[in-house]
């Protein structure tokens, strides 16, 4: 008896504490990485600072993108501290830092760019804390609940994390037109209840083990990664008269610094005696398998919310009579489909992973992924919306199945003592992949536009009383402005004639080009080119994700992976459901 309470319904009623408070945990670090999206008009206006203009730009990257490059960079590292110091602790210090930093966010008093500075800053310590919750709560979960039921809270846990991005879309929209500090300000009582519950309910199962920290890995690991994502970050502005910055001698710079650290990292961790980045661990085939599929499926998907954004509050909400000012929130409503589908199939795929085996269900979840990619493609720009909100419905179900098992299969191939450097290292790739994956369909949708674009834009332009020399020099603006504006829901026409030329236009055409339906018009056949070579991209990605989850092999009746086994580098096959 432990105060009164049997251990194993002490143990059973901890189990269901540590299943509630992690998955609050995720869902509230993933709804943060995406609140700001739809909020970013409402930021940039309560700060006095217009994000598009070209000295802006900073801080519009660094505010979508700053908080995933912390937690892509830091994920393994805090995770390897919650293996040596306990994970419950780094779990419960992340929830204070987290709830601390949301509220330092919501009490700005500064504007211009003191108030952007401040902004970034505080947002990259609050995705510190995001960081230590998405390292520690996989392995959390993996301690507290038996293998045959893991399956079944990963997959809660799971949905919560990938339907956490979609629903800050939804929230952002709904908070922000009230007060755009609320979008911060609301994760503060939730963060500070978690943080309490969590420090008196939950507990260590697996004790921490005495280890140094690897500095030198750690440092050379976030330098490496941090270069990389800077370059991939900067490769999507102009620059030099060109759409794309791939072509800047410092982005390729970073890029090849980035990947020099990376690989003077491998070589310290093959050389040291406490890793933070357990290469051996790849020697269990079902964790290097799931890795590779996480990785390769982030890739695929990763930029799917900020596609989906673009077409549906630059182009199909304008032209079904939204005003540009309310299409950020109509986006997040119009995309409840897709997570109501994360919701739905997370925990159930993960029931079925506890029974199966991960490897059906993580492999053919990728499959229907792809499948839904190629029938995005067949949907017209200017869709009937009863078809595309099944269509993303399936999208979130597919999604969810592969998170679920995934992440259930890698998670149940780790020996317990490595289990959050492992979890942390699962979390690195899929994060990692994400930002590459924006870059990626950014450049694609951007290649795009230059291409048509431009010239649609002359002609449009000057039909409706623009002059010439105007619509030319708006013509050769970068794409990446006219695509950042329809992102944040301005009205591109406004924006890039400014008040100027409008008001040197007869009235009738000055409507016509503002309204909801001009630009829209303009921009279809352009997108829908860069639409569908992303979408050829998430094809190919989600397919080879496929083939690498089904290399984890098949449910086999084997026990926990051994400890002793991976400390002497002789990793077993485990089992991998």
């Amino acid at each position: 008896m432990t105060n009164g309470v049997a251990p194993h319904a002490a143990n059973e009623r901890h189990k269901w504490i540590a299943l509630f408070i992690t998955t609050l945990g995720m869902l509230m670090a993933t709804i943060d990485s995406s609140i700001v999206l739809i909020a970013l008009p409402a930021i940039f206006r309560g700060i006095h600072l217009d994000p598009l203009l070209p000295s802006n730009t900073f801080f519009l990257l660094w505010m979508i993108l700053g908080f995933l490059v912390v937690t892509s960079v830091l994920v393994v590292s805090l995770g390897r501290l919650g293996d040596i110091y306990g994970r419950v602790r780094m779990y419960n210090l992340g929830f204070a830092v987290f709830t601390f930093f949301s509220l330092l966010l919501s009490i700005t008093w500064m504007t211009g760019t003191a108030g952007g500075i401040w902004l970034i800053v505080m947002r990259i310590f609050q995705g510190i804390g995001a960081a230590l919750l998405m390292a520690n709560s996989a392995a959390i979960l993996t301690d507290a609940f038996p293998p045959d039921r893991r399956g079944f809270a990963l997959g809660i846990n799971q949905a919560a994390a990938i339907s956490g991005s979609f629903i800050g879309l939804l929230l952002g929209g709904l908070l922000a037109p009230i007060n755009w500090r609320l979008i911060f300000l609301v994760s503060v009582p939730i963060g500070l209840f978690a943080t309490v519950w969590g420090y008196f309910a939950l507990h260590e199962i697996e004790r921490g083990s005495k280890a140094r920290i690897d500095w030198a890995g750690n440092i050379t690991f976030a330098i490496g990664l941090i270069l990389i994502m800077v370059g991939i970050t900067y490769g999507i502005e102009p620059y030099g008269g060109h759409p794309m910055g791939w072509t800047n001698p410092v982005v390729l710079a970073e890029l090849s610094l980035g990947v020099v650290f990376l690989v003077l990292f491998c070589v310290i961790e093959l050389h040291t005696d406490e890793p933070m980045f357990r290469l051996q661990l790849f020697k269990i085939r079902a964790f290097s398998a799931g890795v590779f599929a996480s990785f390769l499926g982030a890739l695929g998907r990763g930029g799917l919310m900020f596609m989906l954004i673009i077409w549906l509050q630059g182009i199909w909400l304008p032209q079904h009579g939204y005003a540009f000012s309310v299409t950020p929130l109509w986006a997040g409503i119009f995309m409840i489909p897709l997570t109501s589908g994360f919701l739905v199939a997370g925990p159930v795929s993960g029931i079925l992973s506890d029974r199966f085996g991960s490897r059906p269900f993580a492999t053919f979840g990728m499959i229907g992924t792809a499948i839904c990619f190629a029938l995005f493609e067949m949907v017209p720009v200017d869709f009937g919306y009863a078809s595309f909100g099944v269509l993303l419905f399936m999208t979130g179900v597919c999604m969810a199945s592969f998170g679920s098992s995934n992440r259930t299969g890698v998670m149940n191939s780790l020996p317990a003592r490595h289990r959050g450097a492992g979890s942390g290292m699962n979390t690195t790739f899929q994060n990692s992949a994400q930002v590459l994956s924006i870059g990626i369909f950014f450049t694609l949708i951007i290649i795009g536009l230059s291409d048509t674009l431009p010239a649609a834009l002359v002609k449009g332009l000057t039909t409706h009383g623009v002059p010439v020399e105007t619509a030319v020099s708006i013509s050769k603006l970068p794409p990446v402005s006219t695509l950042f504006a329809a992102f944040l829901g301005y009205n591109p026409a406004s924006h890039l004639l400014g008040p100027h030329v409008l008001a040197h236009m007869a009235p009738s055409q000055r409507a016509t080009v503002t309204g909801e339906q001009f630009f829209p018009g303009l921009l279809t056949g352009a997108f829908r080119k860069g639409l569908h070579t992303a979408f050829d991209f998430g094809i190919v990605m989600c397919l080879l994700g496929a083939a690498a989850s089904w290399t984890r092999g098949g449910k086999k009746p084997l026990p926990e992976p051994n400890d002793a086994a991976v400390t002497a580098n002789l990793l077993p096959e485990p089992a991998t459901a």
